[in-house]
C-alpha cells in the first residue's frame, strides 16, 4: 500500500512538473471549452463570441508558445519534447489559423448560415492535435494527435453539409466526408497495428530512445520493416502522399473552400514536423531501415511529385487542380526533409511557411469567386481578369510562386531546397537524390502549364462576364491581396522570414 501511494505521488509530482511545459494547449482546451459555451449562450446575443473566444485563445497559446523559445524541455514522462523545431512550428500553425478562421467566418456569412458557431471549437480541437504531433516524441502521444485532427477533419469537411442550398452540392459534400472517414479510418486501423507491432518488438514508445531503436534492430527485419511501413500509412494519411493520396482531390472539391484550405495547408505542416523528427532519429542511429527510410522518402517524393503534377494538367475545376497541386507540393515537402541539415530547420520552416502562405492565398481567391460567380471551374474565370485586374494579378503573382519562379518567395523556397539537397547528393553520391532533383526540376516545370491556365482564361479568352466588376469588399479578398503581397516582399527580402528562424 505505502508503495503504491509512493508512486501516484511520484505521478502527480511528474504531471505538476510537466503543466508549465503544456501550458499553450491547456490555454487551447480552456478556448475549445469556451467557444462551446459562446456558441450556446453568447452567439445569440453576439454573433462573434465564439469566434472571439477561439482568436483569443489561439493568440494567447501562441504567446506563450513563444516564451518557450531557446529552451529545451521535456514533460510528462519525456513524451512531449520542447525544442527550437517545436517552438517554430506551432507557431506557423497557430498564426495560419488566423486567416482560416476570417475565411470561416467569411464563408458563414456569404451562404447564410446561422448558428454554427461550434465550427471554431472543433478547428481549436485540431490544433490540439497538431500540437500534440509537434511536440511528441511518444507513438501513443502521435497516435492521440493524428486521430484528434482526424476526427476534427472528418466534422469539419462534411459541417456546412445540411446548409446548402443546392441539393447536387449538398450530395458532393456528404460523399466527400464519407470517403475521408472511410479512408482515414483504414488508415488509423493499419497504423495502430504497426503501432502495436512495433511495441511488442521494443517494449518501448518513444521513437527517439536508445531502447526503442535498439529493440527495432534485434527484431526480425521482415516484421520490423512491415510495422514500420504499417505507421507511415497514418502519416502519409495526413500529408497526402502516393500512394495515400487518393482521397485528397474529391475531399478538395467537396468541402467547403476555406475547410479545402485547413486541410491543404496546417495540418501538413504539424505532420511534416513529425516526419523530420522521425527521419533525423532513425538516419542518425546504426538502425538498418534509417538507410530506407532516406531511400523510401525519395522514392514516395518522386513517384508523389510525377503523379501530383501529371493529373494536375488534366482538371479543369480550380479546386481540384489544387488538389493534386498539393499532392504534388507533398513530394517537394519530402524533399525537404531530407535535406535539412540536423539542428538547422530554416530551410524546411521558410519552405513550409511559403508553401502555405501562397496556398491559402489561392484559395482565398478561389473563395471569393465561388461567392461572386457561383463555380470554381477555370473556364468560368474567362475575361474576368480585363475587368478585376488586381484580384488576377494577385491569382498570377501567387501561381507563379507556387512554380518557384522569380522574384517570390516561392522561387527563393526552392531555391533552398534545390542547394540543400544538392549539397546532400555532392556528399553521399547517391544516385536516388539526383533523381530527386532532376524529378523536383522537371515537376515544377510541368506545374508552369497548369498554374498559367488561370491567367490564361482571365486574360486572354473571353467570356459571357467580360465587363463585370465583382465587388472587393470581402476578407478572403483581403486575406488573398495580403497573401500575395507577403509573396513578393519575401520574395524580395527574404531574410524578413528566414530571419525569424534564426533567433
Amino acid at each position: 500500500m505505502e508503495g503504491l501511494t509512493t508512486q501516484i505521488s511520484t505521478l502527480l509530482d511528474q504531471i505538476m512538473v510537466s503543466i508549465p511545459v503544456f501550458k499553450p494547449e491547456l490555454i487551447l482546451i480552456t478556448a475549445f471549452i469556451g467557444s462551446i459555451f459562446a456558441s450556446l449562450f453568447i452567439d445569440q446575443r453576439w454573433k462573434h463570441g465564439s469566434l472571439s473566444f477561439a482568436i483569443a485563445g489561439i493568440v494567447l497559446s501562441a504567446y506563450y508558445v513563444y516564451t518557450q523559445l531557446g529552451q529545451t524541455q521535456t514533460g510528462f514522462f519525456g513524451m512531449l519534447q520542447i525544442d527550437t523545431l517545436s517552438v517554430y512550428a506551432r507557431l506557423i500553425i497557430l498564426g495560419l489559423l488566423l486567416p482560416i478562421l476570417l475565411l470561416i467566418q467569411q464563408y458563414t456569412k456569404d451562404n447564410g448560415i446561422k448558428n454554427l458557431g461550434e465550427i471554431y471549437s472543433i478547428l481549436l480541437a485540431a490544433t490540439i492535435g497538431m500540437n500534440l504531433l509537434t511536440i511528441s516524441t511518444n507513438w501513443l502521444m502521435v497516435f492521440i494527435g493524428i486521430e484528434t485532427l482526424s476526427i476534427s477533419s472528418y466534422i469539419l469537411v462534411g459541417y456546412f453539409s445540411e446548409n446548402k442550398k443546392n441539393v447536387e452540392t449538398a450530395k458532393l459534400q456528404s460523399e466527400a466526408t464519407m470517403k475521408y472517414v472511410l479512408f482515414g479510418s483504414v488508415c488509423a486501423a493499419v497504423m495502430l497495428y504497426g503501432l502495436s507491432l512495433i511495441y511488442g518488438f521494443t517494449g518501448n514508445l518513444d521513437f527517439t530512445s536508445t531502447a526503442h531503436i535498439q529493440g527495432l534492430i534485434v527484431a526480425p527485419k521482415v516484421m520490423s520493416s512491415i510495422a514500420i511501413l504499417f505507421v507511415f500509412v497514418g502519416i502519409g494519411f495526413k500529408l497526402g502522399f502516393v500512394p495515400f493520396h487518393l482521397w485528397t482531390p474529391d475531399v478538395y472539391q467537396g468541402a467547403p473552400t476555406p475547410i479545402t484550405t485547413f486541410l491543404s495547408t496546417v495540418p501538413k505542416v504539424a505532420a511534416l514536423i513529425l516526419f523530420q523528427r522521425l527521419f533525423e532519429s532513425w538516419t542518425s542511429t546504426l538502425f538498418y531501415f534509417g538507410e530506407l527510410t532516406m531511400l523510401f522518402i525519395t522514392v514516395v517524393g518522386i513517384v508523389t511529385m510525377l503523379v501530383g503534377n501529371l493529373i494536375a494538367l488534366r482538371q479543369s475545376d480550380a479546386k481540384r487542380m489544387m488538389a493534386y497541386s498539393s499532392i504534388g507540393h507533398t513530394g517537394f515537402l519530402l524533399m525537404a526533409i531530407i535535406s535539412s541539415a540536423s539542428a538547422d530547420y530554416t530551410t524546411l520552416l521558410f519552405y513550409v511557411s511559403v508553401y502555405a502562405i501562397m496556398t491559402i492565398g489561392v484559395f482565398a481567391i478561389i473563395q471569393f469567386l465561388e461567392k461572386n460567380i457561383g463555380s470554381t471551374e477555370l473556364v468560368a474565370y474567362s475575361g474576368l481578369g480585363k475587368s478585376n485586374p488586381v484580384l488576377f494579378t494577385v491569382f498570377t503573382l501567387l501561381g507563379i510562386a507556387l512554380i518557384g519562379l522569380p522574384p517570390t518567395a516561392g522561387f527563393i523556397g526552392k531555391l533552398l531546397v534545390f542547394t540543400a539537397t544538392f549539397d546532400l547528393y555532392q556528399h553521399t553520391k547517391d544516385i536516388p537524390i539526383l533523381l530527386l532533383l532532376i524529378t523536383g526540376a522537371l515537376t515544377s516545370v510541368i506545374s508552369l502549364f497548369y498554374y498559367f491556365k488561370i491567367p490564361l482564361f482571365a486574360f486572354l479568352r473571353k467570356g459571357e462576364s467580360t465587363e463585370r466588376t465583382l465587388p472587393i469588399n470581402s476578407v478572403a479578398y483581403f486575406i488573398a491581396v495580403v497573401c500575395g503581397i507577403a509573396m513578393l516582399l519575401y520574395g524580395l527580402f527574404p531574410n524578413l522570414l528566414s530571419g525569424l528562424f534564426s533567433q
